[in-house]
């Protein structure tokens, strides 16, 4: 399966050729809005599961940059857009479960939300815990609703960026460049979650294209 998939067949080769090939922004959008739809529809059409496992399991085969070259130049309200911040969001649990689960488990704690609730991790949340919501969160994306998985990716980055501001408040003292770290992600991370919320949005009315 792995060698199938390192030439991604989820996708067409004409999307990829095209995509290097090209020197023109308008098509680069295009291609990147056609192989966002071309995903969904493929895995949503299939009564293969694996081809929902292959899916989630993209980035792990192919790196991350494999879907940075196709969708990272979509804007963020757009399904491109949103579907390459779910699969950064769980490239990034992926990378650093032992550390993402810390920081999710401070959030729950400082947070008066009901976020950790619709993120859908229990409590406490270990590593293997967050593991597997990452994939529930991108599964989600495919064999769900795609507005739902959207709200709760953008639930699961407002508890992980309020955990991070949290520790980065206590380290300020003792470790200022880890507090400045910690700081910066809290506000990437708050700022994904806000695309994702209008993503969410536009799902909801059909219009998130």
């Amino acid at each position: 399966m792995a060698d199938d998939f390192r030439k991604p067949v989820l996708f067409g080769g004409r999307e990829f050729e095209a995509f290097a090939g090209s020197r023109d922004p308008a098509a680069t959008l295009r291609i990147a809005h056609d192989t966002a739809r071309a995903l969904l529809t493929r895995v949503r059409d299939s009564d293969d599961p694996s081809v929902l496992d292959r899916a989630v399991r993209f980035v792990d085969e192919n790196g991350i940059d494999a879907l940075a070259e196709l969708w990272a130049v979509a804007g963020p309200h757009t399904l491109p857009g949103a579907m390459w911040r779910i699969y950064l969001l769980h490239a990034m649990i992926r990378q650093d479960p032992e550390g993402t689960a810390q920081l999710f488990q401070r959030g729950t704690e400082v947070l008066p939300t009901i976020d950790p609730v619709v993120a859908g991790a229990p409590a406490p949340a270990g590593p293997q815990e967050v593991l597997e919501l990452a994939d529930r969160i991108l599964r989600g994306a495919f064999d769900g609703e795609l507005a739902y998985a959207l709200e709760r990716a953008a639930a699961f980055c407002r508890v992980e960026a309020a955990g991070a501001l949290s520790v980065a408040d206590d380290q300020d003292a003792a470790a200022p460049e880890r507090s400045k770290r910690l700081t910066t992600q809290a506000s990437r991370l708050a700022s994904t979650a806000e695309e994702l919320s209008a993503c969410a949005g536009l799902a909801r009315d059909g219009a998130l294209d």
